[in-house]
C-alpha cells in the first residue's frame, strides 16, 4: 500500500507554494516541506474543499479563516487515506466508489427512460381509459368544439339551409332510436373533396364533400353518420385524443378545467386529424352502427352498399379512399356487416320522402360562402 505522496504545502502565512512530501499515517499526516521543516496533521483537523471529481486535484485544508493548505495532484491519494485510516476517513471522498455512482447514474437514467416508455405505452392509455368516461359532457362539447373549429372552420362550412335540413332530418331519425343521448348532435359539411368524415368529442361530426358525393342514397350517409355517432357515444374520440394530445389534455380532463381546453385545441385537432381507431373500437362501431340503423328502420344494405363502393375502390389501384385509411378496414368487416344485417328487423322506411338526394349533395355547390 502506497504511503508516501508529493503535493504541494501553503503555511496559510503566505503566499509561498512550496514543495513537500506526505507520508500517510493511521492518525495524521507527516508534512516535510521543501528545506527540511516538518509538519503534523492530525485527521480529525483535516478537511477536504476540493477532489471530488474525476480529473480535479485534491485540496485539503486545516485550520481556521486563513488556513494551512496540502495540494496533491494524484486522487489516489485519498483512496490510500481510506485503506491507512478507515476509521478516520470517512468524511474524505473515496475515488473507489467514483465507478460505483457512475454505474448508479446511468442505472437511474435507464429506469427514468423505462418508466417514461412504460408510462407512455400503459400509464396514459390507461388512465385515458379510466378518465374519459367520467369527464363531464360539457367539458367534451367545449373540447369537441375547439377541435371543429380548427379542422372544420366557419368559413370552409357549406352553409345551405334546405339540404342542411335535409342531413339533420337523418341525424333526428337516427337519434330517435337510442334510450336518451347526453349529447346534442350537429353535423357539418366542409367543402374539401377528400373522401372522409370523423367524429368529434361531444357530438359534432364532420363530413368532407367528397365523402357526400360518393353517396347515392341517404341511407348510405345514414350509414357512415351512425357510425361516427358511435364513436362519440362510446367516447371513442375522447379516449382517443386524452391518450394522443397530450399529459396536459389528460390532466385537464382528469381536473375537470374547461379553461385551458382551448390551449390544447390545434394539438387535438391535428391529432384527430391523423387519427386510427384500434380495430376493437372500429367494430364496436360497425356493429352499434348498424343496431342504430336497424332500431330507427333504416335499411342496412346503405351503409353496406357504401363501404362495399369504397372497398372496390381501393382494389381498382393504389390510391385508398381516405375514409378507409383513417377507418382502418379489417378482414371480414363487410361480411360482418351482412352478417349483422341479416337478423331478423323491422321493415325500413324510406328516408328523406319526397327530397332530391341528388341536389342535397350539391350543397357546397350551392351554398353561399360563409362570412
Amino acid at each position: 500500500m502506497r504511503t508516501d505522496w508529493e503535493g504541494h504545502y501553503l503555511d496559510g502565512r503566505t503566499a509561498a507554494r512550496r514543495r513537500a512530501s506526505v507520508r500517510l499515517m493511521r492518525n495524521g499526516l507527516q508534512i516535510t516541506v521543501e528545506g527540511g521543516a516538518t509538519v503534523w496533521w492530525p485527521i480529525r483537523e483535516i478537511r477536504q474543499t476540493q477532489g471530488f471529481y474525476a480529473g480535479e486535484e485534491v485540496r485539503l485544508e486545516r485550520g481556521g479563516e486563513i488556513p494551512e493548505v496540502l495540494l496533491i495532484p494524484d486522487p489516489a491519494f485519498l483512496t490510500s487515506l481510506h485503506r491507512v485510516a478507515p476509521e478516520m476517513a470517512a468524511r474524505f471522498h473515496d475515488p473507489a466508489k467514483r465507478r460505483t455512482r457512475i454505474q448508479l447514474t446511468i442505472l437511474a437514467a435507464f429506469v427514468v427512460v423505462g418508466f417514461t416508455t412504460a408510462l407512455y405505452l400503459w400509464g396514459i392509455p390507461a388512465m385515458a381509459s379510466f378518465v374519459a368516461p367520467r369527464v363531464p359532457t360539457s367539458w367534451e362539447e367545449r373540447l369537441g368544439r375547439t377541435v371543429v373549429e380548427h379542422l372544420a372552420p366557419t368559413a370552409r362550412r357549406c352553409a345551405d339551409p334546405a339540404r342542411e335540413q335535409a342531413i339533420r332530418e337523418i341525424v333526428t331519425t337516427l337519434i330517435a332510436s337510442l334510450a336518451r343521448s347526453p349529447y346534442r348532435f350537429q353535423v357539418f359539411v366542409v367543402n374539401n373533396p377528400s373522401v372522409n368524415a370523423f367524429a368529434a368529442p361531444g357530438g359534432y361530426i364532420v363530413i368532407f364533400r367528397g365523402l357526400l358525393e360518393r353517396t347515392r342514397t341517404p341511407e348510405e350517409l345514414a350509414g357512415v353518420l351512425a357510425h361516427e355517432m358511435q364513436h362519440i357515444l362510446k367516447r371513442h374520440a375522447t379516449r382517443a385524443l386524452l391518450q394522443h394530445a397530450s399529459t396536459g389534455l389528460l390532466l385537464a380532463a382528469m381536473t375537470g378545467d374547461a379553461s385551458g381546453i382551448m390551449a390544447y385545441g390545434l394539438e387535438s385537432a391535428r391529432v384527430l386529424g391523423e387519427l386510427r381507431y384500434s380495430r376493437q373500437n372500429e367494430e364496436e362501431a360497425d356493429i352499434e352502427g348498424m343496431r342504430m340503423l336497424l332500431e330507427a328502420d333504416i335499411d342496412p344494405a346503405g351503409m353496406i352498399a357504401f363501404f362495399d363502393a369504397l372497398k372496390k375502390e381501393e382494389n381498382k389501384g393504389p390510391g385508398l379512399p381516405t375514409y378507409l385509411s383513417t377507418h382502418p378496414s379489417t378482414e371480414g368487416r363487410i361480411e360482418r356487416l351482412k352478417s349483422l344485417a341479416d337478423q331478423p328487423h323491422s321493415p325500413s322506411v324510406k328516408l328523406l320522402q319526397g327530397y332530391d338526394w341528388t341536389d342535397v349533395r350539391t350543397i357546397c355547390k350551392m351554398a353561399e360562402p360563409s362570412r
